[in-house]
């Protein structure tokens, strides 16, 4: 029996390499067929995924309202705490997910009545005064290049090195009209289309969302059931806490970045009211939408916002730029500490690391969810490197390996030899 036990893991082993090697050799040097199953397969479930997402953020919020009616109900001496009828159980769960659901649905509808006007004047008094603007930019640049001539000089001879590669460009521009008007009347269609999928993808998925909040302790017990059923005990025990730990930084910093980022917005939003910078509504959207990018996104939103204020009043830049400076003052050393604490736990550097591969690879999404990611994964290999130290008898501290190569091991003991037990096949 075990002579097979053996057998058949050396098999599953060599089987999940192979695959392994296919799915490398099949991604990076043939078409990439793995890339595109999974990319339709997310295009397919996105409902269902849109509806993971939603009820993830929603957990807390549904859990809290549960609470509070239940103590309330308590408190007048309608059920006892904890509810003990399935009725009451049920009753509870419909009521925490109608009062999320119209709790969140109220601050987008107060976000979109009050920015949603606002936004869309400043959008168009943008567009009225572009060529203002652009005329202040040509001053500005005229002015430079009179004050400074051998820059002006440097710049028209690399404007006459690439006059003959424009005037080519444009010799080839004409007979591509007809290829580029197919393209912009197939793009605007594909956007009608695939605005109408979104909005259909959303609407399933605010129902998909419905049906997981509601049954959300069964489906947990069933996954810990599932799990402890594949697993011996220690190694369930251990990879749930290690789900649990990587569920707190996920949502400690997912939440907690998104309730900091509408607080910025917020704020952004009232101190350019009351300064009087132009563009308001514009710039407290973009501030506090690039607020969720940890490190670079404030100044991701800061820069554009000061360019906006710089065309219409120098002064009023320079104030922009100090009221920013003092906001994110506030958000790092009041607001996100308040708000998020540790939950990622790893330094600065790595936060910035993370940054830059997750929005390498996946782009602003993937700076947003870099440093979680990073942080569980951090939070994994600590778990893995101090559970085989303990096994060793060695210290979990990291100073104390600090030098530890100039002294001599300490003496340890001979290894008692441990017989197998025969088993009867």
């Amino acid at each position: 029996m075990k002579e097979w036990a053996r057998y058949a893991k050396w098999a599953v082993t060599a089987f999940v390499t192979v695959c392994a090697i296919l799915v490398f050799y099949d991604t990076f040097y043939l078409s990439g067929a793995l890339g595109t199953f999974l990319g339709k397969t997310a295009d397919i479930l996105a409902p269902v995924l849109y509806g993971a997402a939603m009820a993830y953020l929603l957990a807390p919020l549904v859990n809290w309202f549960e609470r509070m009616i239940l103590r309330l109900l308590n408190k007048w001496g309608k059920i006892h705490n904890p509810p003990s009828t399935r009725r009451t159980q049920v009753f509870l769960r419909v009521m925490g997910i109608t009062l999320a659901w119209l709790t969140m649905l109220a601050v987008l509808y107060l976000l979109m009545s009050v920015l949603v006007p606002q936004l869309v004047e400043s959008v168009k008094q943008l567009i009225a005064n572009a060529e203002l603007y652009y005329n202040t930019a040509y001053g500005w640049v005229t002015a430079l290049m009179e004050e400074y001539p051998r820059a002006a000089q440097w710049i028209l001879e690399q404007l006459d090195g690439y006059r003959d590669t424009s005037v080519n460009f444009f010799q080839s521009l004409l007979p591509r009209m007809e290829e580029l008007l197919r393209s912009v009347t197939g793009g605007i269609w594909n956007s009608v289309w695939g605005t109408l999928n979104f909005a259909m993808d959303l609407v399933i998925g605010i129902i998909i969302s419905v049906y997981l909040l509601a049954m959300k302790e069964r489906s947990l017990a069933r996954t810990c059931k599932g799990v402890y059923s594949v697993l011996k005990e220690e190694q369930a025990r251990a990879l749930l806490n290690g789900v649990h730990k990587v569920d707190r930084i996920f949502s400690g910093f997912i939440r907690g970045k998104l309730l900091d980022s509408l607080i910025i917005g917020i704020l952004c939003f009232i101190g350019c009211s009351i300064l009087k910078f132009p563009y308001t509504p514009l710039i407290s959207v973009v501030v506090g939408v690039t607020n969720v990018i940890p490190f670079f996104g404030p100044f991701l939103g800061a820069i554009p916002s000061a360019f906006l204020i710089l065309l219409v009043d120098p002064l009023k830049c320079l104030y922009f730029v100090l009221f920013v400076l003092a906001l994110q003052q506030l958000d790092g050393n009041v607001i996100g500490p308040a708000i998020l604490g540790d939950s990622t736990g790893i330094s600065s550097f790595w936060v910035i690391v993370s940054i830059l591969v997750g929005g390498g690879f996946f782009g602003v999404l993937g700076m947003f969810l870099g440093v979680p990611a990073f942080a569980a994964l951090q939070a994994l290999v600590k778990f893995l490197v101090d559970r085989r130290l303990q096994k060793r008898g060695m210290p979990t501290d990291a100073a104390s390996y600090v030098g530890r190569y100039k002294t001599a091991p300490p003496a340890q003991a001979p290894a008692e030899e441990v017989k197998e037990e025969k088993t009867e096949e």
